[in-house]
Formats: structure tokens, sequence, C-alpha cells
């Protein structure tokens, strides 16, 4: 099991750095009271299918308690259950700007604190965590999409592009655009299979309706732009944080020649090394 602690100066970008890891599969809790992180360990050991991958926030809203935080860490790690400290740090200067431009508080101030006496408490408080971190990111400079590139390489071992979800996705205009498309492509001006026959009950994943809505050429010229449209898209989608995009293509039914294109997209997505792609044909076997 991977157990990770995620702390650091508040408004650090904790919070987004938590948005990264569920979407890497991590089970997340933030704010888990620290007396309970080893009652919580045991949970998760004993059923370690389903937390595969945990990670627990604590920063200084735990009060009094963050003292104890390494001797919760060492009880769970006397049960087998090894962990790893990511800290994020920001400039001071850098987090009082974030604050007011938010207009939140920052925990400590309860304290009677001016903004600035908080960071630097807090910066006091947490210094002997952040000289156990395994992992110290500082996100002065570092946009959002940044933090999220930094993080999977850090936690899943490549660039976010592997971890960026395609899906691809036919569809018949008469059933309805489905509701979960960012892009959305109209074929219906491609030839129709619909009216042959012979292919009526077939659909676009079979070659004789393939080649079929191929004919002519205007199919190929429609995938020539189409399939450079999305190789221009998709690195600007990752390299803004973007963690996925539905492309939904339509014709009348969804059963043939938006069947075809879409098949005909995915194989070029394959083609360019996009793993995490999945093809979904919504309509295809419906009347």
């Amino acid at each position: 099991m991977h157990f990770l602690i995620v702390t650091g100066m508040s408004g650090a970008g904790k919070s987004r750095a938590v948005a990264v890891l569920e979407d890497l599969g991590y089970y997340c809790v933030d704010n888990l009271p620290i007396p309970l992180i080893p009652k919580f360990a045991e949970i998760c050991l004993a059923a370690t299918e389903q937390y595969d991958k945990v990670a627990l926030v604590t920063d200084v809203r735990a009060g009094d308690s963050f003292s104890k935080l390494f001797t919760s860490l060492d009880s769970i790690r006397s049960m087998g259950c090894d962990y790893r400290i990511l800290y994020l740090d920001t400039a001071t200067q850098t987090l009082i700007t974030r604050y007011k431009e938010t207009r939140r508080k920052h925990p400590l101030m309860n304290e009677g604190l001016s903004l600035a006496e908080a960071i630097d408490r807090e910066r006091d408080r947490l210094e002997a965590v952040r000289g156990r971190a395994d992992y110290v990111v500082d996100t002065t400079k570092l946009t959002a999409a940044g933090l999220r590139e930094h993080l999977v390489r850090l936690f899943a071992g490549t660039d976010s592009g592997q971890v960026f979800q395609i899906i691809v996705e036919s569809f018949g205009f008469k059933h309805g655009i489905p509701t979960e498309a960012d892009l959305v492509f109209d074929v219906r001006f491609l030839p129709n299979p619909y009216y042959e026959i012979s292919l009526r009950e077939h659909n676009g994943t079979e070659p004789d309706v393939r080649d079929y809505v191929f004919q002519g050429g205007t199919a190929d010229a429609l995938m020539m732009h189409l399939n450079s449209l999305m190789d221009f898209l998709i690195p600007r989608y990752i390299s803004e944080g973007k963690t996925s995009v539905v492309v939904c293509i339509g014709c009348t039914g969804g059963k043939h020649r938006s069947v075809a294109i879409t098949e005909a997209l995915a194989a070029h997505l394959r083609a360019e090394g996009n793993k995490n792609l999945t093809v979904v044909h919504r309509d295809y076997q419906r009347a």
C-alpha cells in the first residue's frame, strides 16, 4: 500500500494537490485528526484492494495535536505501513498575495496574529516535518497546471499526457447530443450506408460499412483535418491542466457514419501514443 502524507504551508496548494492525487487513483482524506491516523491505517491495511493508494492531508489546522504527528507515523510504520511525506512550500510574500486575492483567513489568525505573523509562526511549527519530508515542492512560481505536471511526474512515474483521458464517442443526433461532450463534430455530410439495403442492419465497426463511408475521398479529407486538429488540441489541453476530453462524432442515427469516423479517429490517436483512450458507441445498437 502506498501511504502519502500531504502537508505544508496553508495556501501552498494542498487542495490542488489532492485533486491531482485523486485523478491518480489515491483515496484522499483531508484533516483527519492525528490521533486517528493509526486506526485509519489499520482499516486500510485490512482492505488493501480498496485502499491501495492513500493520501492524508494534515497541517496546523490540527492544532496542538500536530506535534504528535511523528508519534502517529512511527506507530503506522511499526504496523508495516510505509509512508512518504509530501511538503508544499511557498514564499511568504506569495502567500500573503494569495490570501488577499481569495479573502480567506489564515488558520493561525484565530490566535490574534496578523497575516504575516501567522505565516511566520506556521513556518516555525512545520519546520520539523519539512526536514523529514521525502518530497518538497515549492509552488511559488508554479501555475495550477505546472503543479499538476510536477506531481504527476512524482507519483505516476510519467508526465500528465499518460494520465490524460480521451473519450471518443459516436452518437445519433436523433437521440440527442451527449451532455458530457467537450467537442462535437457532425458527419452527416458523408455517404450514408443506411440507404444501402445490404448495409442498413450493420454498423460502422464493420469493414463493408467503413469502406462505404470512406468512398469518394470526402471522409479521408475529413480525417486529415480532424486528426490534425486533435494533434494540435490535446497537448494544449494537457499543458493547461485539463484531465480529460470527450470528443463526440454524430450522424443521424449513430450507427454507421459516426461509428466509422470514431473508429478512424481512435486508431489515429492510439498511433500517436495516447494510451488512456476509451471508445464509446452510444447509439449503434439502437433502432
